[in-house]
Formats: C-alpha cells, sequence, structure tokens
C-alpha cells in the first residue's frame, strides 16, 4: 500500500468506505494516523470525529461495524478507499449507506439478491418458490439452470430482446439459487472469472 500523506490535510484524510460485496459507498469519514492504525489493529473501520475530537470505531454503541476488508490509497497520497463489510445499516438513519438506500449500483442488487436467496436457506418450503427448490434435491434446481439456459439460447436467436432479458433473468435467478444450495457466494465466481483475464 502506498503511504498516506496525512500533512495535505493538516492530519487528516478523507476516507470513502465502500461495501466490499456490491461496490456501494456506504459513507464518508476522515482519519488521522491512529485512527489508521486502529482499523488495522482492531479490522473495524475507525476514525477521527471532527466534532468530538476524539477516535471512533464506526458500530461502538450501535454494534453496525464495518469490518475490514482493504485499504487504498489514491495517487495524490491524500484520500482514502476502504473496502468493509458493513454488520447492518451503516447510516445512522438505518440506511445501508449515508447517501441512502439507491446508492448502490444496478449490480449491487445482484448481492442483494443473493443475500435474499441465502436468507431462504432454512425457511418453510411452502413460504417461497425459492425456499421450496432449496429444500428439495439439488438436481430439481440444476436442472432448473439448464431449462432456463436452454431457453436463454434461443430467446438469442428467435426472440426480441423482452424475451431474451426475461429468460437471462431466470437463469440468472437459478444459478444463484445453485450457487447458495452449494454454499458458493457470486463474489467466489467473480473471483474466477478476474483470474482468468489478469
Amino acid at each position: 500500500m502506498n503511504e498516506i500523506d496525512f500533512e495535505k490535510g493538516d492530519g487528516l484524510a478523507p476516507a470513502i468506505i465502500q461495501d466490499a460485496d456490491d461496490g456501494t459507498v456506504l459513507m464518508l469519514g476522515y482519519m488521522n494516523q491512529e485512527a489508521l492504525s486502529k482499523t488495522h489493529e482492531l479490522g473495524k473501520v475507525t476514525f477521527f470525529s471532527r466534532s468530538k475530537k476524539r477516535l471512533w470505531t464506526k458500530g461502538e454503541t450501535s454494534e453496525n461495524y464495518l469490518e475490514l476488508v482493504d485499504i487504498k490509497v489514491d495517487c495524490d497520497q491524500d484520500a482514502l478507499l476502504v473496502t468493509a463489510r458493513p454488520k447492518g445499516p451503516t447510516c445512522h438513519l438505518g440506511t445501508q449507506s449515508c447517501f441512502g438506500d439507491d446508492a448502490g449500483t444496478d449490480l449491487a442488487f445482484l448481492s442483494y439478491l443473493g443475500k435474499l436467496i441465502e436468507g431462504r436457506k432454512n425457511a418453510d418450503p411452502d413460504s417461497s418458490y425459492t425456499a421450496r427448490l432449496l429444500s428439495g434435491p439439488l438436481n430439481k434446481a440444476a436442472q432448473k439452470v439448464g431449462e432456463e439456459g436452454v431457453e436463454t439460447a434461443l430467446a438469442a436467436i428467435s426472440e426480441g430482446d423482452a424475451e431474451l432479458k426475461g429468460e437471462a433473468a431466470d437463469l440468472i435467478y437459478h444459478l444463484m439459487v445453485v450457487l447458495a444450495a452449494r454454499d458458493v457466494k457470486l463474489t467466489d465466481v467473480i473471483g474466477v472469472l478476474k483470474k482468468r483475464h489478469q
């Protein structure tokens, strides 16, 4: 990691906090050298409060911690990009992000959908289609991936854009159900794609 130049900001550097799983910008805070060291030490994002003039670890009262994943320094060495996994809402208003619940990108929805599917793994099979797929033998969910793959391919060559989009959505959803059934995260699959393109 490049060294941060705290002197540029009179001892403070802005720290942009980003969700490590879906890329949502969660909040902006400020760190001094001590806060940065404490963040590494605790594994929880810690800031310097400009109003209280002291260190504070996000979640110290709410327990909605930001668990540290990585820290990057920008090209001018005067700002930080902190990737973290939030344990609950980041904002004191109860939203995922201090910029509102709609601050995520469209791709962040896949992370949301993955968490929703994961949450249905132990649900009553009669409560939803997803819970039913996850409670049954894996071959039934896997068969749906095959069916949706064929329907997507057929839509690509013989149907309109709306039909192709619908079939592709079905395929992605059923694939995510199979991944959840096998305890494989979508981020694991993305990791494989990244390695292939290094």
